[in-house]
């Protein structure tokens, strides 16, 4: 099913830097979170760890050239190339 969610911008960049860093599509990574957290148990006790937001990397090849952080846009358009291929398959 799809589905749109709204996600504050620093929230959309360290989710997609793990996706990519697991070699995950960043639509599996949420959904393992999601599932996650219904199957995990809450206390009022219990408070999460505090995030540490850490900048995007950017990626240096061996020749010494930079290759830039993507943008929200860019990342966008790669996600729905990504939905539209698999869309296509079917």
């Amino acid at each position: 099913m799809r589905t749109t969610i709204d996600l504050p911008d620093p929230l959309f960049r360290e989710v997609k830097t793990r996706a990519v860093r697991q070699g995950m599509k960043l639509k599996g990574l949420v959904a393992n979170y999601i599932e996650a957290g219904l199957r995990g148990t809450s206390s009022s006790a219990e408070r999460p760890a505090p995030r540490h937001h850490s900048p995007i990397p950017i990626a240096r090849e061996a020749d010494g050239t930079v290759t830039p952080a993507l943008t929200n846009a860019q990342l966008q358009a790669i996600l729905d190339e990504e939905d539209l291929a698999e869309y296509h398959k079917r």
